[in-house]
């Protein structure tokens, strides 16, 4: 007699989400069910992977660079577990030709205007790859539920049996032998940005619509069976955005290349203290927390516009405020005239450095004077050529840091021991500490969701299930 097959439930359509029930569906042959469960709707399901491009730290799609777990302990201020970071490396390259077997083309972006880390992206973005993710994995028969909010885990005695979930206003559960929780981090759930961030948290403007899903369901459920914390609940990846943009994810990422200032129009930073990718994050949560009215300004002259490519690092939908004279501007943008006047010119006086050294792609070197403070240590020409333009800013939440604690099996843990028959990945994970590692998101998502997918099927094949 046939065996009936075994029930795997996977807990979100992100990028973690979709590799973990494709991959698990593919090594099952039939003797695994794999459900996947979405509370959002169909045309709206897939986390923040459906908005995002979906860049990721490789050198090829078969290969890393020589120092990405150093580049990973490094970002986490060495917090992080360097044996999860060494399977990322390891099992990424493995990875990657897998999505691209699915019919995903990879390609080398040219990413903002700033050298960084070596990237690939799947052409076409998150919402490319969600897309061929998702008929792969009808075709490996995943059964797909859109709708449907996963509210908590049951277990008889020490093993996971089902999945209460609501669906249309409706409580049934799942039968489920093996969990795999990928839904996202707790962004979008006020109260408890407000607990971890402090007050004005719950007003953190969202860098996606994928993120109002992610409101820390998964994380409540399995810390409810015991399941340990991980990364820092006071982290999160947030990025300066254009105060007037409707858009997702618009990032104004020219910054570096003038100043920033608040309403009074006064700056408050070092805004050549790193490429983008090393200083947006502290930027955009200074904005929001430390700034008047959550908000900032950054102004530059006409030579923005006469930088290569400059409209790579700017993905708002919405022109620059421009004036012919900073007064004009000050007046437009609701800055004040003679505070933004002042900043201006002790800002130029100190830019003594020779602009021909300004270089946009890289760290050029190019400092103010010593007693400019804040100082500027990069990209310091002045603020002389008009049109003066001016970007309204404020800082967005992608995601946050802490999550669950797991090992480089993508098993839940608890105390150090896994949970029987319950993994995780993507951001509802823990991992990331100080900041976030530069393009590592959606590929950490992708191996560990893989990774899961295939574990959770060991699991239920070696009857433990």
């Amino acid at each position: 007699m046939r065996n009936d097959p075994k029930n795997l439930v996977v807990v979100g359509q992100g990028a973690a989400g979709l590799a973990a029930a494709l991959a698990a569906a593919q090594a099952g042959l039939g003797a695994v069910k794999v459900t996947l469960v979405d509370k959002a709707a169909e045309d709206e399901a897939g986390g923040n992977t459906r908005w995002s491009p979906s860049y990721m730290r490789m050198a090829a799609v078969d290969r890393v660079e020589p120092s990405f777990v150093h580049d990973m302990l490094a970002a986490t201020q060495y917090r992080g577990d360097e044996t999860y970071f060494a399977r990322l490396a390891r099992e990424a390259p493995a990875t990657c030709q897998w999505i691209a077997a699915q019919g995903v083309e990879f390609i080398q972006p040219t990413y903002y205007l700033a050298k960084g880390p070596p990237r690939i992206q799947p052409l076409g973005g998150g919402p490319a790859v969600v897309k061929q993710l998702v008929l792969a994995a009808k075709k490996a028969k995943v059964e797909f539920r859109y709708g449907c909010a996963a509210r908590a885990i049951v277990r008889t005695g020490d093993r996971i049996t089902g999945l209460d979930v609501e669906q249309g206003g409706k409580h049934e559960t799942l039968a489920a032998d093996a969990i795999i929780l990928c839904s996202g981090g707790f962004e979008g759930d006020g109260a408890k940005m407000r607990e971890h961030f402090g007050d004005g948290a719950e007003v953190m403007r969202l860098i996606s619509p994928g993120g109002k899903f992610n409101t820390g369901d998964g994380i409540a459920m399995a810390m409810t069976l015991g399941a340990s914390g991980s990364g820092d609940w006071n982290g999160m990846h947030a990025e300066p955005v254009d105060a007037r943009s409707n858009n997702s994810a618009p990032v104004v990422l020219v910054y570096p290349y003038g100043i920033v200032v608040d309403k009074n129009g006064k700056r408050f930073f070092d805004e050549g203290g790193g490429l983008v990718h090393e200083t947006w994050e502290w930027f955009a949560r200074d904005m929001q927390f430390k700034t008047q009215d959550r908000v900032a300004f950054a102004i530059l002259d006409s030579r923005l516009l006469a930088i290569d490519g400059y409209q790579r690092a700017i993905r708002s939908e919405v022109p620059p405020v421009g004036a012919d004279t900073l007064n004009e501007l000050a007046a437009l943008i609701g800055v004040d005239v003679g505070g933004l006047a002042e900043t201006v010119a002790v800002y130029n006086a100190a830019c003594t450095g020779d602009p021909a050294k300004f270089d946009a792609t890289r760290c050029d070197g190019l400092k103010a004077a010593g007693k400019l403070n804040p100082p500027k240590s990069n990209w310091a020409r002045a603020i002389s050529q008009p049109p003066f333009l001016a970007y309204p800013l404020v800082g967005a939440v992608a995601y946050t840091f802490g999550g669950l604690a797991t090992d480089e099996r993508a098993r839940v843990l608890r105390e150090d021991r896994a949970i029987p028959g319950l993994y995780a990945a993507g951001e509802i994970t823990g991992h990331f500490y100080a900041t976030a590692p530069n393009a590592v998101s959606v590929l950490r998502a992708f191996v560990f969701g893989r990774i899961a997918g295939l574990e959770a099927v060991s699991f239920l094949r070696a009857g433990q299930g």
